[in-house]
């Protein structure tokens, strides 16, 4: 993912969610970024190209133990 994405995402996810939240790029991988709450891990959010429409997937895993 390209910084200037991940700086956008990064503004979204502050904007619409919480000041508090960071969006950074993963080693290794250009296809997605982390996303995280201060120094919590929360999730990935995923480009989706298709279609020629490209979106912006998150994906974030609930544990049982945490509910």
């Amino acid at each position: 993912m390209k910084p200037e994405e991940i700086k956008k995402l990064d503004a979204y996810f502050k904007r619409t969610f919480n000041p508090e939240m960071i969006v950074k790029a993963r080693p290794r991988k250009n296809d997605s970024a982390e996303v995280y709450m201060g120094e919590e891990f929360l999730g990935v959010v995923y480009i989706d190209d298709e279609d020629g429409d490209r979106s912006y997937n998150f994906s974030m895993a609930i544990l049982d133990v945490d509910l």
